[in-house]
Formats: C-alpha cells, structure tokens, sequence
C-alpha cells in the first residue's frame, strides 16, 4: 500500500507556486526612534492644540479606525465636526472647500525607502539640497526638519481647509495668509509658543531637547515624525510570513498573489515589499471635488506630478501608492473615488472605460452646502484630457480573477500595524478633546 500512498500524495499536495508568484525583497530598513520622543510625538498627533482654532487634530484626517485615513474620498477640515464618515460640516462655520486630495494612509513611512511625500511627490529627500529635502516652499523651509516624514508632518497643520482655519479666525491663520511661517513671531513660532506654554509637554521637551532648550516647531515636527514611525509600523501580515517561510497563504490568496506578480502585471508599479515603485503613473483616475489648486485659483484640474515638474509628460500622474492595509484604507485613489478593492482593480484593468462610466455613487462625501463636486466629471473637454494621458492598456481578468487579487490584498493586512502600538489616548495635555 506504501506505494500507492506515495502515488496519489501529489494529488492532495498543493502545486508549487509559479516562479513569478515567489518575490524575493531584501530586508525593509526602518528608522530607529526614542521611547521618550514617541510617547510626546503620540500625544501632539492627537491634541487639536496644533490646529488654528483649537479644535482639529493630525488624528482628525489620520484615524487607526479608518486605517489611518478619515474613510471618506475627501476630508473636512477645519470648520466640521466630527469623525470619519459622520463629520459634518458646522453650518456657523462652513469649511471653505473640501480637502482636495484623498487623506493618505501612514503605514510603514518610518521604512528608509519612503522619501517621497503626497500624491504628488512635492516633497521629497533630495541630497543635492542644503537641508536634504526638496520642498515647494523653498530649502530656508525645510531647516530643522530632520527628514521629508517631519516636514510632511506639518503641512497640514499650516493649510487654511486643513487645520490654521479661515483667514482672521485666529491669529494663526492670519499669519498663515500673509505668508508669515517660519518668520519670527510668524505662524511656526506662535504654534511652538502654544505648547511650551502646557507645563507637561514642557517638561516632556525637557527630557528630549535639555533642560529648558527653546521649543521649535520643527521640534514638534520631528517628534510627530518619530511617533508616526514607531505606531503604524506594518510588516508582519500574512504575506510577510509567507515570505520567511513560516506560514502558508490560503489558496485564493495564493492565486492572487501568483496573478499579482505575473500575468496581472500589478507588479510592474506595486513592486517591492511594500507593493510601491516610489514613482508616479497616469491612470487616468477620476478626480473629484476642487482639484489641487493655487490659493489664488478657486478650482482647478489635478494634474498631480505635472504641477510639480512642470512637465506634460507628468499630466495627471500621481504616486504609486503602498499596498500595507489596502483591505483597510478605502476608499482609493487620489481623489478617493473607488469604494472598494474590487472597484479599484476593475479601474486598473481598463482605465479609460473606467474613467467613463464611473459609478458616482461610490464616492463618500460628506455634505458642504455650495460646493461643485462634479465639475471636472461634467466637462468632457477635461475628461478627454485626463483618459488621453493613461498609460495602462486594457488587461482582462475573470470575475474569479479579480476575486482572487482581492484576497491576496487582503492578505497584506496586519492587525497589529494597523490598531497602533500606543493607540488612541484617554487625554492630551492640552485638556482639549480627544478624537476617539
């Protein structure tokens, strides 16, 4: 009998996975941080303290419970209350517009391999610059930060729509308007004074920087960073145990990561452990709401990379974004668009039909009174422009196919990297409320 044991063992053995369907990366490199600096960088990200009014957190638009996102395609900042998809707008206070970009997820920016910031690169690790880091705003404005995370981490807080507020709302704003940031008495220095002011975030820079050393808000900058690199650190998901040998992948997920890596192509842009080339592709994604545009501009087209370099080869071409979490972080794209997984690779199979016939009911806007959300979709001149730019040829997949890139997304999942190792705190030391 031993020999027919033997025989029909292949039979019940799962096959060996196509070449392509076993990547091999190095090692990810993440940057070390100290304890110290990311219990006080933990306790800044989430204290409305930063934010203009007082009332709007880094936490507000980068929530654990929405994968570190805010769950909608575009964020209400300051002028709404309210967390994830139930904010709303504060009809005494209306936002001017919403956020124009989809809120980014934060997974695994401590990994040295991340040096491009937003979705359209516009910050970025540059060598060749006198501070490493290659800024809109100028290289005298990125001194003091001590990495393109740190410098990230404090744009929002100095956009009007985002957390400063509406001009004269504060004295923030007003400085923030008349481009006064890094000026003395300026917007950075005001928001640096605000928290040396609380005897325990004091006492707490005290420890990091030395005993009574002048709080920056660079400082601020660089500890939020720290926190960001530690609390969202995600790479032990199924897939990462795949990849050491110490677990197998369920068969659907086995078979998307075969199609992943191979005949679907998906590699060719997510490449690497974490699923992202670093570089920017026009897929001709549907844009929503106001477009990236100039504060002198009231709308405008996003036309993502080009407004970066200033070349037209650049149309439209956003960053290629990592896949750590995807499961969790709908909805997608740059304008958050696509609700689901599966809406999102139906997109990268066909773009431009896409583009289309797109379902508008799956974006998630929460509602602001007087806002033109569609323009661009409405405008078959801009349409044509943003379909004439996509560089992705139709590929066709099986609905069981499809399914089965689902699951291996899916399988990028990792629980503890996405909950946070410190999670969400009962108080601030502000005493300001806590977006829970």
């Amino acid at each position: 009998m031993r020999w027919l044991v033997l025989a029909l063992l292949p039979l019940f053995l799962p096959l060996p996975m196509p070449l392509a369907a076993q990547p091999v990366f190095p090692p990810a490199e993440f940057v070390e941080t100290d304890p110290a600096r990311v219990e006080l960088g933990h306790l800044l990200f989430y204290d409305p303290i930063l934010s203009g009014n007082q009332e709007v957190s880094c936490a507000t638009c980068h929530h654990p419970r929405f994968g570190t996102g805010d769950g909608v395609s575009l964020s209400l900042g300051d002028g709404a209350q309210g967390l994830g998809p139930d904010r709303v707008a504060d009809p005494e206070n209306l936002p001017e517009q919403r956020i124009p970009r989809n809120a980014p997820a934060l997974f695994n920016l401590g990994a040295t391999e991340f040096t491009h910031m937003f979705h359209d690169g516009r910050l970025e690790a540059d060598p060749t610059r006198p501070n490493g880091i290659r800024t809109p705003l100028g290289d005298a404005m990125a001194e003091g930060f001590d990495s393109v995370l740190s410098a990230q981490a404090m744009f929002p807080v100095l956009s009007p729509d985002e957390m400063a507020g509406h001009y004269s709302e504060n004295p923030i704003s007003r400085a923030v308007r008349m481009g006064h940031l890094s000026l003395a008495g300026g917007a950075w220095d005001q928001i640096a004074a605000r928290v040396a002011a609380i005897p325990e975030y004091r006492a707490r820079f005290d420890a990091v920087l030395g005993d009574g050393a002048p709080i920056h808000f660079t400082d601020i900058s660089n500890v939020v960073a720290d926190f960001i690199r530690f609390e969202w650190r995600a790479d032990r998901s199924s897939f990462d145990l795949y990849l050491a040998g110490e677990a197998a992948l369920p068969e659907p997920a086995a078979r998307g990561l075969a199609l992943f890596y191979g005949e679907a192509g998906c590699a060719d842009c997510h490449a690497g452990r974490f699923q992202t080339d670093h570089d920017f592709h026009a897929i001709a994604m549907v844009q929503l709401g106001p477009g990236k545009a100039a504060r002198f501009e009231s709308h405008a087209r996003d036309e993502g990379r080009m407004r970066v370099t200033g070349d037209p080869e650049d149309a439209f071409a956003f960053r290629t974004p990592s896949l750590r979490n995807v499961a969790l972080t709908a909805p997608y794209g740059h304008a958050g668009a696509y609700a689901t997984l599966e809406a999102v690779i139906r997109h990268h199979l066909d773009p431009v039909a896409s583009l289309y016939g797109y379902d508008r009911s799956q974006a998630i806007l929460p509602a602001l009174p007087g806002v033109e959300d569609w323009r661009i979709l409405d405008d078959p001149a801009e349409i044509g422009a943003i379909a004439a730019a996509n560089e992705l040829e139709p590929m066709p997949l099986e609905d069981a196919q499809i399914g089965d890139l689902v699951a291996f997304l899916e399988a990028l999942t990792d629980t503890e990297g996405a909950d946070g190792r410190l999670g969400v705190p009962e108080t601030v030391p502000s005493g300001l409320p806590v977006d829970r």
